[in-house]
């Protein structure tokens, strides 16, 4: 006997209208964009982030089937593609990678200055974080910060390579803290930071992952981690936070999109950022241009590094 003679004729649509309702929907639980998704990239053409970000989109386009197109929003280190980021279409076609220190530092210097602030994106997850090392070469005469510091007093000062204002505002908040005194050098890279090290135009640098062969070789030894945790290369090596300095600095590559996403749209972002960060591809990408592990905080978590990184940036200046 079929179905529809075993219900009242009157009440079979709702029961129909029932058994629809406990089913899951599909279409209720994804979402494909209608469009290309644009992953803009807040640097230049040939750096690290740049390398990073197109292996991304490549897999994100080849795992999920949806056309992505990496773009370079190059300018005040990310800055230009969060401000306009900001006013575009929060319908999941623009995702922005970008590197949370340079911005930290901008909204802590000149908050009040920018269009935007934390509240004005959705976090989508992380892709992964740079080590940073406090080195020196091996016949350096000081082997921890300690050492380094009374070094400087004793020799007038101590010529330390930077490539970022984040490393420069750790030199000089170890100098504040203690009334050492260091002469800081600016360079383009980590790789730059090496040729003044090894051609002994300064005697300490801060890269991030570059230097790790030579501390095998040992060219180079490191004094500390910049980072707040020790780094799984040379976990002996104790942080600043550990040698007495309220000193930390935790580069991350996160994902942004405009603030508004639908839960069913951010959803599935954030799942397929999760599923590109977790491929052979990317953590390989990672572990040749970072020396670091490629590594997903997830959403809420991603919010939370950048208020954590926030308070820590303000620190720096004190």
């Amino acid at each position: 006997m079929k179905l529809r003679k075993l219900i009242n004729p009157l009440h079979f649509h709702a029961f129909l209208l029932i058994v629809l309702a406990t089913v899951p929907s599909l279409s209720a639980e994804t979402w494909s964009p209608s469009g290309p998704v644009t992953l803009e990239i807040g640097a230049g053409v040939g750096g690290e982030t740049d390398a990073i970000g197109r292996v991304f989109a490549s897999t994100l386009k080849k795992q999920t089937g949806w056309e992505v197109i990496a773009q370079n929003k190059p300018g005040g280190a990310g800055i230009a593609m969060l401000s306009a980021m900001k006013n575009k279409r929060p319908d999941g076609t623009t995702l922005g990678l970008a590197i949370n220190m340079p911005v930290l530092v901008n909204l802590v210097l000149r908050g009040d200055k920018l269009p935007f602030n934390l509240d004005h994106f959705d976090y989508l997850g992380t892709l992964a974080s740079a080590g940073l090392a406090i080195v020196a070469r091996s016949d350096a005469p000081f082997n921890n910060i300690e050492e380094l510091v009374a070094y400087s007093k004793k020799h007038g000062s101590v010529t330390i390579a930077t490539d970022s204002k984040p490393q420069e505002l750790i030199m000089k908040g170890i100098a504040k803290q203690s009334g050492a005194k260091f002469k800081i050098l600016s360079t383009k890279s980590s790789g730059e930071q090496l040729q003044f090290l090894l051609g002994d135009k300064a005697m300490v640098g801060l890269p991030s992952g570059k230097h790790i062969p030579y501390l095998a070789t040992n060219q180079l030894k490191m004094l500390a981690s910049a980072n707040s945790k020790r780094h799984s290369y040379a976990l002996e090596t104790e942080t600043l936070i550990e040698q007495g300095f309220n000193l930390f600095v935790d580069p991350f590559f996160y994902f942004v999109a405009p603030k508004g996403l639908d839960p069913i749209v951010e959803k599935t972002i954030v799942a397929a950022i999760d599923m590109a960060v977790q491929s052979t591809e990317v953590k390989d990408i990672v572990k040749n241009v970072l020396s670091s592990e490629a590594e997903n905080l997830g959403a809420k978590e991603t919010r939370s590094m950048l208020d954590n990184g926030f308070s820590g940036v303000k620190v720096l200046f004190n």
